[in-house]
């Protein structure tokens, strides 16, 4: 078999809510988060396709809202806590919004011009390659739980395009995405589904 990706974009949070840059600052879930991560664990424990994927091996960003995610969603008994998963540093624009940025620099965009004070995407690319090379290294599926842009920046590299490519591919919260194979390429099997929160 070979192998795959699963990736769980935690909860929303009172900043994800707003669209405030949320990297290292280690907030809470909001209720309604840990409510959609229990509807993303029981998705992932029933009969089909899942059957709660009984030989995934399981990691998690060790911030609080992807643990969280991760033991709500009834993995946390099989997680590792692994730093490559964490978010995005975003330096000196951690906890802004786009609109309080753009009145500092009115032609900003994250994935052309970075953060100051924070790390580079090139950075953020080297982590999520880390990832999928752990991902790729044994025949057997792979579940974590980590943040919106490190996953976008995860599945660019899965299809061995520029981390930049991250822009033309939006997360949304307690979203469930699925990295595999297509003819021997790299593929996007499923991306951005939430369709466990609309029941």
């Amino acid at each position: 078999m070979a192998p795959r990706i699963l990736l769980a974009r935690h909860g929303q949070t009172a900043w994800s809510l707003a669209g405030k840059h949320t990297g290292r600052t280690d907030i809470p879930l909001l209720d309604e988060g840990r409510s959609g991560a229990k509807l993303l664990g029981e998705r992932l424990h029933r009969a089909s396709p899942w059957s709660g994927l009984p030989g995934v091996e399981v990691r998690t960003s060790p911030l609080l809202r992807a643990r969280d995610t991760c033991e709500l969603a009834g993995f946390g008994d099989r997680a590792e806590e692994w730093d490559a998963l964490m978010e995005w540093d975003y330096g000196a624009y951690e906890g802004l919004d786009p609109g309080e940025i753009k009145a500092l620099r009115p032609d900003w965009f994250i994935w052309r011009d970075g953060v100051p004070e924070g790390e580079t995407l090139a950075e953020v690319g080297a982590r999520a390659d880390e990832v999928v090379a752990w991902a790729r290294s044994a025949d057997r599926d792979v579940l974590v739980f980590a943040h919106g842009h490190i996953l976008r920046v995860l599945g660019a590299r899965w299809l061995g395009l520029a981390p930049s490519f991250a822009a033309r591919i939006r997360l949304d919260p307690t979203s469930l995405s699925v990295l595999g194979w297509a003819y021997g390429d790299p593929a996007v099997e499923r991306w951005n589904d939430t369709a466990h929160l609309e029941s």
